[in-house]
């Protein structure tokens, strides 16, 4: 089973005021996704977003944004460039398919050579 983790692209401060406690010191946060398995490491495309303001430590929704907070939100949305959706195949990926094979090839030089026989 692959293990998802969420890491950080972009991180900055923002001064608006928090919906919650009216106070100008928040954070938004863009994460994207990466799988990691036993064969692979698979990063996704799916990025996504946190605004949290650093006073009350309540998590902004979409729900309670201010006209200001989307436009920063966008504003920061445009910097944010995410690494490119791709799938690394670890060692072990390797150790499983080339094996067999040079096993395989092994076993029918052996053959072909007359050093064993089936």
């Amino acid at each position: 089973m692959a293990k998802e983790k969420l890491v950080v692209i972009k991180e900055a401060d923002i001064t608006n005021n928090c919906p919650e406690c009216f106070n100008q010191d928040m954070k938004i946060t863009f994460y994207q996704k990466h799988l990691f398995g036993r064969l692979y490491h698979k990063i996704t495309s799916k990025v996504s977003h946190q605004i949290k303001c650093n006073t009350c430590e309540s998590i902004i929704y979409p729900v309670n944004w201010t006209e200001d907070i989307e436009r920063i939100f966008e504003y920061y949305q445009k910097m944010v460039n995410p690494e490119k959706a791709t799938t690394k195949f670890t060692a072990m990926f390797y150790l499983i398919i080339l094996l067999p094979i040079v096993i395989a090839a092994v076993l029918f030089y052996l053959y072909k050579t007359g050093i064993i026989s089936f």
